[in-house]
């Protein structure tokens, strides 16, 4: 049910980006959906398909000198995608349809056609800082250790989209084999004393479905948080992912710092993750505050 058309929003223009195949193949019908439910309201709105990687910052890129909202169908990826051509002064809303939505399960986004429109006649933003990992930007989470590998796994194996059993397989078959790296970690210019066998840096509290991390966290702060792990055996992790799962981290032996610029070296090249896809191997450099985004909130 859409909107009554009176429904009065505060923007003249919008461009909805969408995934096609985000949500099991129901994201071209859910932005058009979104489309039709704006124009109702008197909003002048078109719809943009991505078909790759990179297509989602190009659409924005050649329209928002014209648009006063972005909205972005589909996952945590299409969402890293849209930023990536956003300007700063121009506010993003999410209509999330991937298999993580970790940043819309976070803020108690809506998700139905109706709950969005209704979000933006709020006209609620909040700010949302982005950093940058070793060129590409992160607005969730990096994590380097067994999630770097985990994921890895994922894309070594991938054939088409990414489900949740995806994760469970691999995060089997990973932790089964998995050796821990002896991680040496600077914060903000200055080396942690001690070796660390995995380290998050995170804007989140909800990771990886079931951890929970520090609720102190402010989106807006020009700061991470850093979870630093000593421990990085079967035993341990289970250990840590208990502990995260009915309470919250940091516990035990896991430490939290906050930082603006962090810096991850090993010995042994250690993969990494940014924001749910492969980055790489370390050395990895973390710098938050250089972006800061608006993002629409109920």
């Amino acid at each position: 049910m859409h909107p009554l058309p009176e429904r009065k929003l505060p923007y003249g223009e919008v461009l909805v980006v969408a995934n096609p195949i985000a949500g099991r193949g129901r994201g071209r019908a859910a932005g058009a959906e979104l489309v039709l439910a704006l124009q109702a309201c008197g909003v002048s709105c078109s719809l943009g398909l991505t078909a790759r990687r990179g297509d989602g910052a190009r659409l924005v890129r050649e329209r928002s000198p014209r648009v006063e909202l972005v909205i972005a169908v589909g996952g945590d990826g299409t969402v890293a995608d849209v930023l990536e051509g956003l300007p700063t002064d121009l506010p993003l809303a999410l209509c999330s349809m991937g298999t993580a939505n970790v940043l819309a399960l976070d803020l108690h986004l809506p998700r139905s056609v109706e709950g969005i429109v209704d979000m933006l006649a709020r006209g609620r933003t909040r700010g949302l800082d982005v950093a940058e990992v070793n060129g590409r930007l992160s607005f969730l989470v990096t994590g380097v250790g067994i999630d770097g590998a985990i994921v890895q796994r994922i894309e070594q194996a991938r054939s088409g989209p990414i489900t949740k059993w995806n994760y469970v397989r691999s995060s089997l078959a990973t932790i089964w084999s998995w050796h821990p790296p002896a991680l040496s970690v600077a914060v903000d210019g200055k080396r942690i004393a001690g070796s660390w066998a995995w380290v998050l840096v995170s804007n989140i509290i909800g990771y990886g479905g079931f951890l929970k991390l520090s609720p102190e966290r402010v989106l807006d702060d020009g700061r991470f948080e850093v979870f630093l792990f000593p421990r990085g055996t079967r035993a341990a992790l289970l250990e840590y992912g208990l502990r995260g799962a009915l309470h919250h981290l940091p516990s035990g032996d896991c430490r939290m710092l906050e930082a603006s610029r962090v810096r991850i070296e090993a010995a042994e090249p250690t993969p990494y993750q940014v924001d749910g896809d492969y980055g790489g191997i370390t050395p990895v450099t973390i710098d938050v505050g250089g972006r800061r985004h608006r993002l629409c909130i109920p």
